[in-house]
This record gives C-alpha cells, structure tokens and sequence, in this order.
C-alpha cells in the first residue's frame, strides 16, 4: 500500500466495459520510497476527491474489492487518510 495526494481527476467517456461506472483520479505519490511512480491514475472505491489524502493499493491487490474484480486496473484507492502520526526519530 502506498499514501498518495489526489491532484485531479480524469473523464473518459469511452472506456473499457470494467471501467463503466467508475471514478478515475490522479495520484501523487506522498513518501519517496513510492515516487518511482510519478503521478498515475487510480479507480476511486471510496469516494475521495482533489487535495485529500487517500491510501492505495496497486497491482492484482487493486482488484480485489468486490466491484473491482474483473476491473482492468492497477491502482485502486481503498481509504481516505484522516491523519497521519510519524516518529521521526524512526528514520
């Protein structure tokens, strides 16, 4: 799992049959462990939306949620983060 930043979101009006009633947003990668990936877009499960905070999941754990299943994607946003507690000393 990875915590990202939603920056935007994308409309397609024509899209594989898996995609029909989702909602795509772009995501940015927050810690540098995961920005190998810039930015990508992630099929929202959870109702997030621009500047929140979400957590995602991304390869064949993304299509496990029960509407997902035969979804083809790569990232999936699972949770909206309400905060998070660091101990910077850990790093």
């Amino acid at each position: 799992m990875l915590i990202a930043k939603v920056v935007g979101n994308v409309v397609a009006t024509q899209k594989d049959e898996g995609l029909v009633g989702t909602k795509l947003l772009i995501i940015c990668p927050l810690y540098e462990e995961f920005r190998k990936e810039k930015c990508v877009v992630a099929v929202d499960s959870v109702g997030a939306g621009i500047g929140e905070t979400v957590l995602v999941v991304k390869g064949s754990s993304a299509r496990l949620t029960d509407h997902l299943k035969s979804s083809p994607i790569d990232h999936a946003i699972i949770g909206i983060i309400d905060e998070i507690e660091l101990d910077e000393s850990s790093f």
